[in-house]
């Protein structure tokens, strides 16, 4: 496909190779598509009611009472990013959403806001979409209500912590926007030394900081519309706990207002929440029987698996490789992957090996790694990446891959779910989504070529962006050009 690059190489590809990331004005409605919504980890109905696909989304309590508590309350946390806070273009859907909330909210009384102050982030997840997953979200609220608080997790360099339900069963693993490494309440205070005193060291410098938790979030959805299923149903929730970690202010908001509900009623109904702020991340649904890569990786090595199990390894493994160099992933080593084998699963039509790919965060880099580490996939060492790519997988992925209109849905739906944040910023989104089509070419060309996954990782890395004679928007003709570039720069370690 490519030999040896030169710097600031580039030629055209058509829309044909690739599609385009979506505008900003594309993706105000989005109501057009055919594919089926239960495809895809969100509702695709409620996307033009101003919800993320992906993201929770406070359904109870005024915009105008949340405005309030966010300017009196001065807390750390981020401020609850709803469609009438954002502060970005208006629409006339977004205006006809703002009045039809306020209509729906008008049956309630204010008795009822000024008597139940809220105290818990049940009125910012909901998922009509995914009724399952809300389920046990809710779970988890009741859980900590009742004293079954997360319990932080020692490994890692932030602060992330399994959530259970009433009786102690682990539900899931909540990974908090403010204590991810760059957040300011990360607890880990070793890695905040390692910041501060070593900052050329710390952390990615081809990723945009703080933005974890979408990574997340945005991995499990590719996995979704690929078809891939190797990584945990994962979105973007609210949850509020004692265990987790807060500054010194929030917790004396918290004891003030207490004292006040308890001592001057009267006052206290006023306010609009009672304890300590919600906190924004991603919550991952827990997998049980997986044990790390690494454990059942020497186990196969002394004990070879039968064909049809090693069958079974492979495919997977295909499907971990695709997730992975899509999302361009510059955390992944043996042992941030899962397998589960079942020995007594081995019978016609059930899967006795599994895969799962956790810690996603370190994903969607803006530019490729070219600075002092390379970030390889370490899972390019392993045996099973000297394979060429099955049948099996070149089926489930390359039609979609080599649709444009498929991929362009894709951009949008991250588009959509990355300006939620606070600090979107549209250039570096950009950006992101330049590496990933580039690695969506590559990928492609790949699986054409039947290569192997080693042979993947080593094609020249290629930026694909947006051309200036390029159209907006959803593709719907050929003539859509683009740019690719050969990113030739090399960091100082790399062993590619």
């Amino acid at each position: 496909m490519m030999s040896e690059c030169e710097a600031n190489e580039t030629e055209p590809v058509v829309a044909a190779d690739i599609p385009p990331v979506a505008s900003a004005a594309a993706t105000t409605d989005l109501n057009f598509r055919s594919e089926d919504p239960l495809s895809t980890l969100f509702d695709r109905n409620t996307v033009g009611s101003g919800s993320n696909p992906g993201v929770a989304v406070r359904m109870s309590g005024s915009c105008e009472s949340v405005l309030t508590e966010l300017e009196t309350d001065g807390s750390g946390e981020e401020a609850l990013l709803l469609p009438c806070l954002s502060g970005g273009t208006s629409s006339p859907r977004g205006e006809r959403q703002k009045r039809t909330r306020r209509n729906r909210q008008s049956s309630s009384s204010d008795k009822d806001n000024l008597t139940s102050p809220g105290n818990s982030s049940g009125d910012f997840n909901h998922f009509p979409g995914d009724p399952e997953f809300g389920d046990i979200i809710q779970r988890a609220e009741q859980a900590i209500e009742g004293g079954v608080f997360p319990e932080r997790i020692s490994q890692g360099s932030s602060g992330s912590y399994f959530v259970k339900d009433s009786k102690g069963k682990i539900l899931g693993v909540f990974k908090p926007k403010s204590e991810e490494p760059y957040g300011h309440l990360n607890p880990k205070w070793t890695k905040y030394f390692h910041k501060l005193c070593c900052p050329c060291c710390f952390g990615r410098g081809c990723l945009i900081p703080n933005q974890g938790y979408l990574s997340e979030v945005a991995a499990s959805h590719v996995d979704t519309r690929l078809g891939l299923g190797v990584v945990p149903k994962t979105k973007a929730v609210y949850l509020v706990s004692e265990t987790f970690h807060y500054n010194t202010i929030d917790r004396a908001k918290s004891r003030g207002k207490k004292y006040a509900l308890e001592m001057v009623p009267k006052v206290g109904r006023h306010f609009h929440r009672v304890g300590l702020p919600p906190k924004l991340g991603s919550f991952q649904l827990f997998v049980e029987g997986y044990h790390e890569a690494d454990y059942w990786l020497r186990r196969f090595e002394a004990e070879p698996l039968p064909e049809n199990i090693r069958k079974q390894l492979q495919s997977q493994f295909e499907r971990l490789v695709i997730l992975d160099y899509v999302i361009r992933n510059t955390d992944r080593g043996n042992d941030n992957w899962l397998i589960k084998y079942e020995k007594s699963g081995e019978g016609e039509g059930e899967k006795a090996i599994q895969i799962a790919a956790i810690d996603n965060g370190l994903a969607f880099p803006f530019k490729h790694p070219d600075e002092w580490r390379a970030y390889p996939f370490h899972w390019a060492c392993l045996p099973q990446a000297k394979v060429p790519f099955s049948q099996e997988t070149r089926e489930l992925v390359l039609s979609r891959l080599s649709d444009m209109n498929f991929v362009q849905d894709l951009c949008e739906d991250l588009y959509e779910m990355f300006m939620a944040d606070k600090g979107f910023d549209k250039t570096m989104f950009e950006k992101q989504m330049s590496v990933m089509r580039g690695q969506i070419l590559n990928l492609s060309q790949a699986l054409k070529d039947n290569k192997t996954p080693i042979q993947l990782v080593q094609m020249p890395r290629v930026v694909v962006e947006r051309s200036r004679t390029g159209g907006q928007g959803r593709v719907v003709t050929l003539g859509t050009a683009f740019t690719q570039t050969f990113h030739c720069k090399r960091p100082f370690f790399s062993s590619w």
